[in-house]
């Protein structure tokens, strides 16, 4: 297999797009696309230029009646309220935010105070192996030297940016989160893994040692079809004890034809066994899957392979096997191959998500209560390219799936802190003309609402065992817990840095 010089896409995507950190706007929400690398990020739309443009004119105005720079300003919580107005001002009112919260300091940040107590729990977290030494990945995550944090620019841009020290800082030190599942992807090229098996076990003991109580989770990765795979579940059995399982139907994310390594989760004779196997071992019956998310040519690029990434092969499974718990990753979400706009008409016109529907729909059709839709990635997508897009992804999956059945990830450190994502979940609301249009009875609420707190933590909380009401007022007095209270003491902040790819943008 030829090596591709970085992450998921070909040499003709990737003169497509541009290293984030050409962008030269400082926002603390992101004013377009940014891929991890799995899918094309489509160039600035004219709408999400508008969003930059306001963004700039409110710091501005806001920034001087507080008495700071812009750039201060933007990293404050009164930034984080400018930037959703200006997207309101777009979009439409989609996310909650009040003009009170830009122009008052003090106001934003007791909001912020306030809800810096909420159980979050991500879903889907990333980072790689000390000996991973693969540059190109520097392409899928590093994000905005100039566009978030100029400081960044004073130290190397490394694959530092993905390892150990700074997933510990971007996860537990600069964003809400409590608790987080780490997770790994496979490749035919061992040299490519991220983390091996092994080292997630390994990660999970050191952050958990650290911390005193139990703030990581690990998956095993398991890859039907590759060679030695079931002797690798039973090591992770035996060896690794996972928290739970994680596959790639799809095979190697990085070139899924070049062995063949394709399967189906309702595969008798292939993926049966595993099943069998890993019910029979006592640890958590859940199986994550990658699916959705793939390049813009898929279909021409991956033929055989492509259709995998769909969910068709989820109701058999689910329903065979009624007692795991089948996440699918990603919401399943399409990627965009056309303006936001376009998927967003196709939405108001006939009520369908490409893929995210089909998987929205497998209760109602199957009558199984054991599917459930994490928001990795296709949340942050589509608050970027069009909030109401957003509020119909998880108005979908809310009101197909149930509200019990909705997990929040953020697929970072790849994309850095997730800070901003749980922000703007926080203050996402499904409009009431798509509500009455749909026949839809969830709404999702305020930003301390039950359904919303089900979906940052209470759902992953229940799959995994972690009884978050006894255990959570361990985790505000932990070793990780006085980590950040010191760091914040000191002045740490969020540098709101994110990494990845944008669409370069189109000439006239």
């Amino acid at each position: 297999m030829s090596e591709r010089p970085a992450g998921w896409l070909s040499e003709q995507e990737l003169r497509e797009v541009d290293p984030a950190d050409k962008a030269a706007f400082r926002s603390p929400v992101p004013t377009q696309i940014v891929s991890n690398g799995e899918y094309n990020p489509l160039p600035q739309t004219e709408q999400q230029r508008q969003v930059e443009g306001l963004i700039k004119e409110y710091s501005d105005k806001y920034a001087k009646y507080q008495g700071v720079d812009r750039r201060q300003f933007l990293k404050s919580a009164s930034g984080f309220a400018a930037a959703f107005l200006a997207m309101n001002k777009v979009f439409g009112p989609v996310f909650e935010v009040s003009e009170a919260e830009a122009a008052d300091r003090d106001m934003a940040d007791e909001r912020a105070k306030k809800l810096s107590t909420q159980f979050i729990f991500d879903d889907q977290t990333h980072f790689v192996r000390d000996d991973f030494d693969k540059e190109g990945l520097l392409g899928l995550g590093k994000y905005a030297v100039e566009h978030w944090n100029p400081k960044m620019a004073e130290t190397p841009m490394t694959l530092a940016r993905y390892k150990f020290e700074n997933y510990l800082k971007e996860i537990f030190m600069d964003s809400d989160t409590k608790v987080a599942l780490l997770s790994s992807a496979p490749f035919d090229d061992p040299s490519w893994y991220l983390l091996f098996n092994n080292q997630i076990r390994d990660a999970r003991a050191a952050i958990n040692n650290i911390a005193g109580t139990r703030r990581l989770f690990a998956h095993s990765v398991f890859t039907p079809g590759q060679d030695g795979w079931m002797e690798e579940v039973d090591r992770s059995i035996a060896e690794y004890k996972p928290d739970s399982w994680k596959g790639y139907t799809i095979g190697d994310p990085l070139s899924p034809s070049s062995k063949g390594t394709a399967w189906r989760l309702d595969d008798e004779n292939l993926v049966y066994p595993f099943y069998e196997k890993a019910r029979k071992s006592g640890l958590n019956k859940i199986i994550c899957i990658h699916k959705g998310l793939l390049p813009r040519d898929y279909e021409q690029s991956w033929p055989g392979v492509w259709q995998h990434a769909a969910v068709d092969d989820v109701p058999k499974a689910s329903k065979d096997n009624p007692d795991f718990a089948f996440v699918m990753y990603h919401g399943a979400l399409r990627p965009f191959l056309e303006d936001p706009a376009f998927e967003l008409d196709l939405f108001e016109k006939t009520g369908e998500i490409r893929w995210v529907t089909d998987l929205a729909k497998i209760p109602q059709q199957t009558g199984v209560n054991n599917v459930y839709g994490e928001l990795g990635t296709t949340f942050a997508t589509c608050a970027v390219a069009n909030p109401r897009f957003a509020a119909a992804v998880v108005g979908s999956l809310v009101n197909g799936l149930g509200t019990d059945r909705v997990v929040w990830g953020t697929d970072s450190v790849w994309y850095g802190s997730p800070q901003w994502q749980i922000e703007a979940m926080r203050r996402l609301e499904i409009p009431d003309d798509m509500m009455k249009k749909m026949g839809w009875k969830t709404k999702l609420g305020d930003a301390d609402s039950k359904v919303k707190r089900m979906i940052f933590g209470e759902n992953s909380a229940r799959l995994y065992k972690f009884r978050y009401r006894a255990e959570y007022d361990k985790l505000t007095t932990d070793k990780l817990a006085q980590m950040k209270e010191q760091y914040e003491l000191a002045g740490g902040e969020r540098n709101n840095a994110y990494y990845g790819y944008i669409g370069k943008q189109k000439t006239a």
